[in-house]
């Protein structure tokens, strides 16, 4: 297999790696030409995944190249959500015929407050195989071997294709046929990470933390049951396997973000001094507006919406969960 990943980010890296030691020829797009030259010079992506080799089978390029994806067989797309737009754009202009696309981005479209797998489809057209994979994949982790599982959805041989190109002993994938869950999980569990962060960053313990992962649980699978996904997907790999590992590890981006904001970093500046991306900050909002449409309540998200964007502090928002009126659990 021809093979191109465009974002080299921790995730790009790794998964270019994968592809490549898999046996496909793979090309890293990067976003300039300098991160692609120092790939090439030191044999490590310089500030990502630090003390990680790049395999040399690995061919860096960038985004202005002409040939970036030529004779590429299938696009696996790891650039930030908010970037969906000019990324399509930019994949339309390119993309070689018969190439397929995989989608490695957790979030919705900012622009539109779409899925992701939706902005593809309208840019690229139906006839373009489209696939999406989550689950809880830790870049640093899996860059060292460590072992893990994911879940791969969207069109059938295509899922087939990168379940045969993906998988190996310390990586294991599943096939789903839940494209609309497995993207409505990835999405809404950095919304639940930022407030397992929060948490974390007002000292409180394991237990308001497994109370936010439980009943952050809750609310995405009744978003996800309003839009026609699974409730089976939301209790797995990509739900809550993928919310565990956000909500708990020492490298969730998103967790994290919240702590940082409940320790008084402004929301808008959370990016910065983290030197990453923290999805969770640009999903909250359409997630909302998702769950406005159908008229689905996501207290736990709403919470978070107020404390990035609206400035409410975050121990007021906690205690607003709590002050909640009774209810039974579902």
């Amino acid at each position: 297999m021809r093979a191109a990943v465009v974002g080299a980010g921790s995730w790009g890296t790794v998964v270019a790696g994968m592809l490549a030691r898999a046996g496909a020829r793979t090309a890293l797009v990067c976003r300039t030409e300098a991160q692609a030259e120092a790939i090439r010079e030191r044999g490590v992506n310089p500030g990502v995944l630090r003390g990680v080799r790049v395999p040399a089978s690995v061919a860096p390029t960038h985004l202005g190249d002409p040939d970036a994806l030529r004779d590429a067989e299938l696009i696996a797309m790891a650039v930030p959500s908010r970037a969906t737009g000019e990324a399509v754009a930019w994949l339309a202009d390119r993309i070689p015929a018969g190439a397929a696309v995989l989608c490695l981005t957790k979030g919705l479209d900012p622009a539109s407050g779409r899925r992701l797998s939706q902005a593809y489809r309208d840019a690229l057209g139906p006839e373009v195989p489209f696939a999406a994979l989550s689950g809880p994949n830790h870049a640093e982790e899996i860059a060292l071997g460590q072992p893990t599982a994911a879940v791969v959805a969207g069109d059938a041989a295509l899922v087939v294709r990168v379940q045969d190109a993906l998988a190996g002993p310390r990586f294991r994938l599943y096939p789903s046929t839940d494209l609309v869950g497995v993207e409505l999980c990835a999405a809404a569990k950095n919304v639940i990470a930022l407030a397992a962060g929060m948490s974390d960053g007002v000292g409180f313990g394991d237990n308001c933390k497994a109370t936010l992962i439980t009943r952050g649980l809750a609310e995405m699978t009744r978003l996800g049951e309003a839009y026609g996904a699974r409730a089976a997907t939301f209790r797995g790999l990509a739900g809550m396997g993928d919310l565990v590992a956000t909500c708990t590890s020492r490298h969730s981006r998103n967790r994290a973000a919240g702590a940082m904001i409940a320790r008084g970093v402004p929301a808008d500046r959370v990016e910065a001094e983290l030197g990453q991306v923290a999805e969770g900050i640009w999903t909250v909002r359409n997630l909302l507006g998702l769950a406005a449409a159908a008229a689905v309540e996501l207290p736990i998200s709403a919470e978070v919406a107020a404390a990035t964007h609206d400035g409410k502090p975050v121990l007021a928002c906690l205690e607003a969960l709590m002050a909640r009126a009774p209810a039974a659990e579902e």
